[in-house]
């Protein structure tokens, strides 16, 4: 039996996950597949450093420390193969306040940034909330499989003279992990067309054999000049409740317009919990995530052979990277209003497809980092949503 057969009792832990459940989906009797956290307790070395840290019994304001520092910089060497610098490292409680915090840095009131979607739909706030046109440049679906349009991508640079594109790498919820011919295609549009990019790759660490996540600014330093890279140990290990994440800025200039930004909101430090956690997390992790990775594998492949065996009406597009799985549901005939009612009748809650934006029609999101009997319970919940319709 594995660790991660473990089915832990998380209501009543305040985790959106479960306990909001009622305020979202407006009942409790229901398997959360949606928020995109693990149902895993996080690595013993963790769950230690954080109870040494908490013995301590005070809890005064703290500084980042260069242990910390040095531990993401093995971290990206040992899985990434990129080589990062101390200097480069800045610190926010989250990726989706980082990616605010660039817009309001880099670009201006009215400017226009591009999103490729269906994507994170937090991409969206954080560009309209700062007054910022959002402009998508949506993904084409080919052979099941996402990629990008190029063309479009440059026609919307010059049409709208946009300041940034943001990126999500691996792709969210597509699973995508874009190549290094993919990349280099979009580095150069960036170059070209001054162009900043916001790489989200918070997925990074969760992308499986064959396929290599490639961060875009390890590709050139000319890409590494206009790029914010942010990442964070939170969905690799469960930490999200830590509030504890990272961008990596090469270019000095663009660094300490984000530092301004951070000063203007206050925001200097991580929490004590959070420090304490990361650290080890990207000290001592290593074991821990590849067994999670081989677990999360046979989920994946449990959700596609089931659908395909039993289900015939739903197409599951497997990730490249990530433990969330998105499926095409649009042979069932249904709006996305009464694909979610559907599955919410038959026990199941999943992530709506269309609040990813344009593209995300019909589809519905499936978190499967969970037990393996949640797994299965969900698959056969939706056999029944599915075959109630016959």
């Amino acid at each position: 039996m594995s660790r991660f057969d473990e089915v832990i009792e998380r209501r009543g832990t305040n985790a959106v996950k479960w306990d909001g459940l009622k305020a979202v989906f407006g009942r409790e009797d229901v398997l959360p597949m949606w928020v995109a956290d693990m149902d895993f307790k996080a690595p013993d070395v963790v769950i230690e450093a954080i109870r040494q840290s908490a013995s301590h019994g005070v809890y005064g304001y703290t500084i980042v420390p260069d242990s910390t520092r040095e531990a993401i910089i093995n971290w990206m060497s040992d899985r990434h193969s990129w080589s990062i610098e101390k200097d480069w490292l800045l610190f926010n409680h989250g990726v989706v306040p980082s990616i605010g915090a660039a817009v309001e840095a880099l670009t201006e009131p009215g400017d226009a940034v591009i999103v490729q979607p269906p994507v994170y739909n937090p991409f969206f706030d954080m560009i309209e909330k700062n007054g910022r046109k959002l402009v998508h440049n949506e993904l084409l679906l080919k052979d099941g499989r996402y990629e990008m349009d190029f063309v479009d991508l440059e026609e919307k640079i010059k049409a709208e003279h946009a300041k940034m594109v943001v990126l999500c790498s691996p792709h969210n919820p597509g699973g995508r992990v874009w190549t290094k011919e993919e990349l280099t295609t979009l580095g150069d549009l960036c170059e070209k067309h001054n162009v900043f990019l916001v790489s989200d790759e918070i997925h990074a660490d969760l992308t499986r054999e064959p396929h290599k996540h490639i961060s875009i600014a390890s590709l050139s330093e000319s890409y590494a000049a206009f790029t914010i890279t942010l990442i964070a140990p939170s969905k690799t290990f469960n930490l999200a409740g830590l509030q504890a994440s990272s961008l990596i800025i090469p270019d000095k200039g663009v660094r300490a317009k984000l530092q301004k930004v951070f000063a203007r909101q206050g925001q200097f430090t991580l929490n004590q919990m959070g420090i304490a956690g990361m650290e080890a997390a990207y000290l001592y992790g290593h074991a821990w995530l590849d067994e999670a990775l081989d677990y999360i594998q046979e989920n994946i492949q449990l959700v596609k052979d089931f659908a395909d065996q039993h289900i015939p009406s739903l197409t599951v597009m497997e990730p490249e990277g990530s433990y969330l799985v998105w499926v095409d549901c649009r042979k069932l005939g249904l709006s996305d209003k009464e694909l979610l009612a559907l599955f919410l009748d038959h026990g199941v809650a999943l992530g709506n497809g269309a609040k990813y934006g344009p593209g995300g029609e019909g589809f519905m999101r499936i978190n499967v980092a969970c037990p393996r009997s949640t797994v299965i319970e969900t698959m056969e919940r939706m056999k029944k949503a599915a075959k109630s319709l016959e």
